[in-house]
């Protein structure tokens, strides 16, 4: 296939998936504005009209947020691929005259920065604008650019060996290269995940054992009913960036934790927070982690496949203005068309990702007999965070990777409904 051919098919399912998404935005936009006029029956009693003009007021700015980021975003990756920047950069690594793996690192360390300085102003606007006019944002300048410092770091130090070990075994592991490259970065990601709670989110965020009392008896209680041993329970202080709840499960093995959010704690009764904890032990019970990672590593392994197969491929560089195979040029290749030739996907991870959720409701209704105390923590997180009650069924069905928040509370109060 010709070069000019292979850099068309990209441009044209890159728009494909452009139109598409913004096509959802602008249905869901206009679906929420249809429904605008008055609280969904299903909230009424829970949601009153200002905090729900409110709710339709922040989903409408969200989604203008989204249609100008999703036009930018598009507008960047033509820009790198048809201004021939790529390949700029390119000839300027390899003058260096370094070492070709040092090449590499420094060629996608690069690209990652510009990405990243691209992608600045819009997550300042949405952190200090959109979500500062909500009352959500606690974030302040300082911290905004510690995170962004931070980040960086911990991005290098993460890539740089993952990088070197790609570069090795794509160089040095022979015909099957690709095979050993799947088992070592499935072995990095397990060790990160092991490493996440005690060393990386630290960086972030103080996590504070949960205080004797009735709560950590009664959480602790449940997960020993349900057969969960845990190193921990621990409150983040999640409030000292957003005013956003939220709930889960972290590390592997001996050193899972559970970890709650400090807004979580202030807006939920014991019970409610009980609740919250059997969701995500139904998770873990029912191995959809395991799961998840297990579909994600599908994905890899045929990604690899993929790179294998293309690897020196000259027509596939010269379409992307890269003047010659490398190991760093196939990556980024095969990251810049995961999104246009995969997105086509996204409805199928999700739904079944919010197959995983309905179960992990169930298995809170059902075996820790907390399905009403479930949907009345729903309801609490969904007042606070500004849920979308009206979300579009095509829009959700492509997007979410939870059920709709109207929709977990219809089955939960059937759930609950056949055990009264």
């Amino acid at each position: 296939m010709h070069a000019t051919t292979i850099r068309t098919l990209f441009i044209v399912f890159l728009l494909l998936e452009t139109f598409y998404e913004l096509l959802l935005t602008l249905l869901n936009l206009a679906h929420v504005k249809r429904h605008a006029g008055e609280v969904p029956v299903l909230f009424r009693g829970t949601i009153d009209e200002e905090t729900y003009r409110k709710t339709v007021s922040y989903t409408i700015d969200k989604n203008r947020f989204a249609l100008v980021t999703q036009v930018l975003s598009t507008a960047f990756v033509l820009l790198l691929v048809g201004s021939g920047m790529l390949g700029a950069l390119d000839r300027w690594v390899e003058s260096t005259g370094w070492h070709l793996y040092a090449q590499g690192i420094l060629f996608i360390v690069l690209l990652s920065l510009l990405a990243r300085l691209v992608s600045l102003p819009l997550s300042f606007y949405r952190q200090f604008v959109l979500e500062e006019r909500y009352g959500f944002n606690r974030m302040t300048m300082k911290l905004f650019l510690s995170d962004l410092v931070k980040g960086l770091a911990v991005q290098g130090v993460l890539m740089t060996p993952l990088l070197l070990g790609l570069f090795w075994f794509m160089d040095e592991a022979g015909r099957y290269w690709w095979v050993w490259a799947f088992l070592f970065v499935t072995l990095f990601q397990l060790v990160v995940t092991v490493l996440y709670p005690l060393v990386i989110a630290p960086l972030f965020n103080k996590f504070t054992p949960l205080p004797e009392g009735s709560l950590r008896d009664k959480l602790l209680a449940l997960a020993d009913t349900l057969g969960f041993r845990t190193k921990g329970i621990y409150v983040m202080d999640g409030s000292k960036r957003s005013r956003h709840s939220n709930a889960y499960f972290t590390g592997l093995g001996k050193v899972k934790r559970i970890v709650l959010f400090d807004t979580l704690t202030r807006s939920l009764s014991e019970e409610e927070t009980c609740a919250v904890l059997a969701h995500e032990l139904g998770h873990e019970k029912q191995k959809h982690i395991l799961k998840m990672f297990l579909i994600s590593s599908v994905f890899l392994f045929v990604g690899f496949l993929i790179v294998d197969t293309l690897l020196f491929y000259q027509p596939l560089y010269e379409a992307f203005s890269l003047h010659r195979p490398s190991y760093h040029g196939i990556l980024t290749i095969l990251t810049l068309c995961a999104g246009p030739f995969t997105f086509f996907l996204n409805p199928l991870v999700n739904g079944l990702s919010r197959r995983f959720e309905y179960q992990a409701d169930r298995f809170a209704s059902q075996r820790a007999g907390l399905g009403r105390e479930l949907a009345s923590a729903l309801l609490t997180l969904g007042k606070e965070n500004l849920a979308n009650l009206t979300p579009h069924p095509w829009y959700s069905f492509y997007y979410y990777s939870h059920p709709t928040l109207g929709e977990r509370v219809e089955a939960l109060k059937k759930l609950y409904s056949k055990s009264d």
